[in-house]
């Protein structure tokens, strides 16, 4: 970062500038060293605004995320001190925010603090997960080890992120369609299909006024409609990025049939996956069950996780606690059991992982075989309703006119 400064020399010459440094302090120490006194330091406002701006339209993805710790973990593997590796990662970086915050870590290890301690000052774009296994290498002399740890778990949670979001496009695509075609065609087609009804002031029944009617205002008022839909998914969006309705969301999606269970099993692999990485790198199960907690991706889950971390912390067993809830599966928890009786938790962990993630890639193939044929009756159901409704009392008139 950059920060503008005022300041006075020794013999009180009042100086002004710019000093690159990764914090406020850390440009006052400069400035000290210089013999100059400063008076007023704020950091540059064009480069906090740049900075601002690209958080929020240059998002870092979690691809970008594990091929920098990959290429990160070949760069200390081939003995290259950390700024210099660093240094050569972020000038071949795409993403302008990752090489923007490559900058302020590699300036702030310059000023002489540990890797992990530069990533945790950026925990918008690094993990609790990803900072304390690293901070866990560089204690025991594994930083490569560590850093593989995290690339790793990184990258298996984008591709599991990455089926689950597969497998829920088609059906995504295929009723956003449908909902642009039906409110074209009410507001279209039907009015013009139902003139002749109206002009023949024939009886017809309940469903075609309803359409009649509906129709006729569709063409009168489209525009208060879009708004309206407009408003209501501006609503809901606003909703779900409360406390309340990121809660509410998370429990509607353990909730919805055949979704619900995939989501379920994509949680269950998140936790056994993070935690027994966290275990096999040496961080104490509490702390663990705290930071897994953190990054599951649903706050039920999150719940329970920190509930059995405060249990563990009592003396508890953590299978005793995962059994009394209904979000895990009874399997989960019995194999827990045994991994804490033969003290090989982390690698009955990686069993769960290696089957539910099984499980969940299953069913993402699978999906659109099983949502299809729902969709397909919706789909009639809508279709049949304007057929029946439009074209059955106009066939019913022509035949009564012959």
């Amino acid at each position: 970062m950059k920060f503008k400064f005022k300041a006075r020399t020794k013999v009180g010459e009042l100086r002004e500038g710019v000093v690159s440094t990764a914090s406020k302090d850390a440009a006052a120490v400069i400035l000290q060293k210089n013999d100059l006194f400063p008076i007023h330091i704020e950091e540059e406002k064009e480069n906090a605004a740049k900075k601002m701006f690209l958080k929020h339209y240059d998002r870092v993805t979690d691809k970008e995320l594990f091929i920098f710790f990959r290429q990160l973990a070949i760069l200390i593997e081939a003995r290259v001190p950390i700024v210099t590796a660093l240094v050569a990662i972020s000038e071949q970086t795409s993403g302008h925010y990752l090489k923007l915050v490559l900058g302020e870590a590699i300036r702030d290890i310059e000023d002489g603090i540990t890797l992990s301690d530069a990533l945790s000052k950026r925990r918008e774009i690094f993990s609790s997960l990803s900072i304390n296994i690293i901070k866990a290498g560089e204690a025991s002399g594994n930083l490569k080890k560590s850093v593989e740890y995290v690339a790793d778990n990184i990258e298996r949670n984008y591709n599991l992120t990455n089926k689950v979001k597969s497998a829920m496009t088609y059906p995504a695509i295929v009723l956003a369609v449908f909902f642009v075609i039906a409110f074209l065609v009410i507001t279209l087609i039907i009015p013009k299909l139902t003139i002749m009804i109206k002009d023949l002031g024939a009886e017809v029944p309940w469903y075609t006024k309803l359409l009649i009617g509906t129709g006729d205002f569709m063409a009168s008022y489209w525009w208060a409609v879009l708004v309206l839909i407009a408003g209501f998914v501006g609503g809901v969006v606003y909703y779900l990025n409360t406390a309340e309705g990121r809660k509410e969301w998370d429990h509607i999606k353990l909730k919805l049939p055949v979704i619900g269970v995939m989501f379920k099993y994509v949680y269950i692999t998140r936790f056994s996956e993070n935690l027994a990485v966290l275990l096999a790198g040496g961080i104490p199960i509490i702390k663990s069950l705290t930071i897994v907690s953190s990054v599951i991706g649903n706050m039920e889950y999150e719940e329970l996780f920190l509930k059995t971390a405060e249990n563990v912390k009592k003396g508890e067993n953590m299978s005793d606690v995962l059994k009394k809830s209904p979000l895990i599966p009874p399997m989960v928890s019995h194999m827990v059991k045994i991994g804490e009786d033969s003290g090989q938790v982390d690698s009955v962990l990686g069993h769960i992982t290696k089957f539910y993630g099984q499980e969940v890639e299953l069913m993402a193939k699978n999906m659109s075989t099983l949502i299809e044929p729902i969709l397909m009756i919706l789909i009639g159901c809508g279709v049949a309703f304007m057929a029946v409704g439009v074209l059955m009392p106009i066939y019913n008139i022509a035949g009564q006119i012959k």
